[in-house]
């Protein structure tokens, strides 16, 4: 484990800002919140901000149900300086899902692959379920109590991305569990964990089951309309879960571009190389072994030509085969 203390030093005197990915998700908000926390106990003020939109519910209520402050980059550009702070949290410079913000990008605190090399002055990048696990075990190791509301946050957002611990768990995932897991507050846990379905979201669900096209055991939908990035992450956990499917990929039409989703339960296929590598041409895309996400640029969605859905699977099909072929080699 990297030392906290030398991010604390590091930061000590100077504005600090903590930037999550475009879209925060919960584990993202956690993340940041229980890092804005931990470093406050230093005497260090932080500020949380994005770019993009808090665009999902289970985003919205979290933020409602602990009070937490976060700022989209257009409130504060106008007072940021090239001098200031800025720690990617649950994202890394240069990854495709972060603007890059006035400041000085000093840190990078995440559990996804590196496909870009970046230089910070302080990186703590490791394979964990959720980001917000290596927040819950700096607070452990600086001998720290998280406060009620900061160790829920916390125990939400790796519950969240883990999928219940269902999906990419670590020991150090478990071990958090257990730290957090008596701190927390059991009801506003239960609360964040209940409803979290727009009635909205069952359109999305009825285009995604509408478009489905089986390749072997690779399933593709592709929604027509804007979805937020949780929702097209849910709808490709959904479709992986017919019997059927081992990898899905789902995309949907949005005013920036198409926004894609992978998964995979599949040994020999990387979803994060797999989207990179099908996406080279036309967009950016990463993530972990079972699951990750990508875009195509609006201004890049015309090389994909006249029929974009089958270009997509064209894409993919052709970047599994690709995988495939290595994976022999080797």
């Amino acid at each position: 484990m990297k030392d906290i203390m030398k991010l604390i030093t590091l930061c000590k005197g100077h504005t600090v800002y903590l930037q999550t990915h475009n879209f925060p998700d919960p584990d993202a908000i956690a993340s940041a919140f229980g890092l804005q926390r931990l470093m406050g106990e230093f005497g260090i003020k932080a500020t949380i901000c994005y770019a993009g939109k808090i665009d999902k519910l289970s985003a919205v209520k979290m933020l409602d149900a602990f009070g937490i402050e976060m700022y989209p980059y257009d409130a504060l550009k106008e007072k940021m300086k090239e001098t200031d702070d800025i720690i990617c949290v649950d994202s890394q410079k240069n990854a495709g899902n972060i603007m890059d913000f006035v400041g000085d990008e000093v840190a990078c605190i995440d559990h996804h692959p590196i496909f870009v090399e970046t230089e910070y002055q302080y990186q703590d990048i490791r394979m964990t379920g959720a980001c917000a696990t290596i927040i819950a075990e700096y607070f452990k190791r600086c001998q720290l109590t998280p406060d009620r509301d900061t160790a829920t946050a916390l125990l939400y957002g790796l519950k969240m991305d883990t999928l219940q611990f269902s999906r990419g768990v670590t020991a150090l995932d478990i071990e958090m569990f257990g730290f957090l897991h008596p701190l927390s507050d059991h009801e506003k846990l239960n609360r964040l964990e209940r409803n979290n379905m727009e009635f909205t979201d069952l359109r999305a669900y009825g285009e995604a089951i509408e478009s489905i096209a089986l390749f072997d055991c690779v399933g593709f939908s592709y929604i027509s309309f804007s979805c937020p990035d949780a929702l097209i992450g849910i709808l490709s956990d959904f479709i992986l879960s017919l019997e059927e499917v081992e990898v899905a990929v789902v995309a949907s039409v949005r005013e920036d571009g198409i926004k894609l989703s992978v998964r995979s339960e599949r040994d020999e296929v990387h979803a994060g190389k797999l989207i990179r590598e099908a996406l080279q041409d036309v967009g950016d895309g990463g993530g972990h072994a079972a699951m990750a996400g990508g875009l195509i640029r609006r201004d890049d969605v015309a090389l994909l030509g006249a029929f974009p859905e089958e270009k997509i699977q064209e894409l993919f099909l052709a970047a599994l085969e690709r995988q495939k072929k290595g994976g022999e080699r080797s």
